[in-house]
């Protein structure tokens, strides 16, 4: 399931700065704090990775099973 999101452009005379705003439930479930940073990754020109230094811990231990064959 995605979230289709726009991405916005703020021009001025001297600069211009792009957003692109998380919906509420993804940030949510990722458990973000306001002014928390994070890093973007350009993967390729269809990907960016989103990082971040401080991860929250997982609310719950999920165990990892191999696939089957």
């Amino acid at each position: 399931m995605g979230f289709p999101t726009k991405v916005q452009l703020i021009q001025r005379k001297a600069s211009e700065q792009w957003y692109i705003n998380f919906p509420s439930a993804v940030a949510q479930a990722l458990e973000f704090a306001k002014g928390e940073t994070v890093e973007w990754i350009i993967a390729d020109k269809g990907h960016l990775i989103l990082s971040r230094k401080e991860v929250p811990p997982n609310p719950v231990d999920v165990e990892k099973k191999p696939p089957r064959p």
